[in-house]
């Protein structure tokens, strides 16, 4: 069987390569997984804060009611903040997930001492929620406070620097707290340089995609 995923970028994206980098990275690693990718209007640096996520709630909340219309098995928001989820789950009947409760739903298998870090000033709330005391810590790396320093390759250096310090400070994995990061697939040079697990949120969500797939 095949899943058809809707799946909505929280960024203005107008590189068609960008746009489906997330949806290429899991049809990559999961099969019988058929992907739309689409974008939110007039927000060119994405979901960085409480102001920016709410401006893109009726955003999301309106591509995920013309997904349904299209007749697709599920909406995918790809995003580390689960913006609009409880909304979105709402106004359409199929399944919603997102990739912040993903991530940390299976970072959670790794143990009591996740390190996490992302873009905004402190962890997305739906993982704050779901990794409760076995966070260790949250840090966001220096120079990056939107999901487009991303994708400078200057801030390659402090990315990698960040993870360390997790490490140092009793990490036994780390939860990659933006879907950006998977954007720039650098978990594999995390992992390189720490000796960590490290989860990526669009992996961690393909896995869930992947299971509702067989059921």
């Amino acid at each position: 069987m095949t899943l058809n995923v809707g799946l909505i970028r929280v960024v203005t994206l107008k590189d068609k390569i960008l746009l489906n980098k997330h949806g290429d990275i899991l049809m990559r690693n999961f099969s019988g997984l058929q992907i739309e990718s689409r974008c939110i209007e007039d927000q060119d640096y994405g979901i960085y804060s409480p102001e920016t996520d709410a401006i893109a709630v009726p955003k999301i909340v309106a591509l995920a009611k013309a997904y349904e219309r299209e007749g697709k098995d599920v909406i995918f928001i790809s995003c580390a903040a689960d913006p609009a989820i409880k909304e979105a789950r709402a106004a359409v009947d199929i399944p919603v997930l997102a990739a912040g409760s993903c991530c940390a739903g299976l970072a959670r298998a790794y143990g009591d001492s996740i390190g996490a870090m992302g873009i905004e000033e402190s962890i997305p709330y739906a993982m704050k929620v779901i990794l409760n005391e076995s966070l260790v810590d949250y840090i966001r790396p220096e120079n990056v406070k939107t999901t487009m320093d991303l994708l400078k390759p200057e801030n390659k250096e402090s990315i990698l620097k960040s993870a360390l310090l997790l490490k140092e400070k009793g990490s036994n994995a780390i939860a990659l707290a933006c879907t950006g990061m998977a954007t720039i697939e650098i978990a594999e040079d995390i992992r390189k340089i720490t000796g960590l697990p490290v989860i990526d949120p669009i992996i961690a969500s393909g896995i869930m995609l992947e299971n509702i797939r067989r059921m």
